[in-house]
């Protein structure tokens, strides 16, 4: 598995309001990353997106595919960096990721720690409706990293995995799992418990738990 996209950007206005949204990422061939991500790219709405648990967004070719499957006029638009992550790769994706691996990326070690949920600015940005709910169903949302070790990334650097704590949880199965309704409990208390899992999603979990 090797580098192939690595994608950064600056605050741009966004949809009918002109929201301010970061992203509208370029490609570049270096970036250096530190425990909130690329140095040189803006994470505006940082509810969502940004900070030590969601330093860096990955998203699969395979994604991309399946979106334009669906959607073929969308081929020139739907292309590696257009819904703002920040790294695309050979091989890797939502349902070969698992929450908790660990990662070499070059230099760098990084651990997936939560799938991105799509939120309104892909429909903005690609200028396709139904795009968010589409992205959800089919689970081709990618994901976030934390930062364990820091350095410098380049296009063509290898990527190897170098630990798995949770087999049975793919990105692909932990995101149909948070949007079934009829998940159960036991199943819930499952993915709440992952290894290496974002504690926002942990407390998010446990207090679906205390409703059922």
């Amino acid at each position: 598995m090797k580098v192939l996209g690595l994608f950064a950007g600056t605050t741009r206005p966004i949809g009918p309001q002109n929201a301010p949204s970061g992203i509208d990422k370029r490609p570049v061939t270096t970036v250096t990353v530190n425990h909130l991500g690329i140095t040189d790219d803006v994470q505006v709405d940082k509810r969502y997106h940004g900070g030590p648990e969601r330093a860096l967004h990955q998203y699969a070719l395979r994604g991309y595919e399946t979106i334009i499957k669906r959607h073929p006029l969308m081929h020139k638009r739907a292309t590696p960096g257009s819904i703002g992550e920040n790294l695309t790769s050979t091989l890797m994706h939502d349902e070969n990721v698992n929450i908790g691996d660990i990662y070499a990326i070059g230099p760098i070690e990084v651990q997936v720690s939560s799938p991105r949920i799509p939120c309104w600015k892909i429909e903005e940005k690609l200028n396709q409706n139904g795009l968010v709910k589409f992205i959800a169903k089919h689970q081709i949302t990618g994901w976030y990293y934390r930062i364990l070790k820091e350095g410098v990334i380049s296009i063509g650097d290898d990527i190897t995995l170098l630990s798995r704590a949770n087999p049975d949880i793919s990105v692909a199965s932990f995101v149909q799992q948070h949007f079934d309704k009829n998940t159960s409990v036991d199943a819930l208390y499952m993915l709440s418990q992952a290894n290496g899992l974002d504690p926002e999603w942990k407390t998010r979990f446990t207090r679906r738990i205390e409703q059922e």
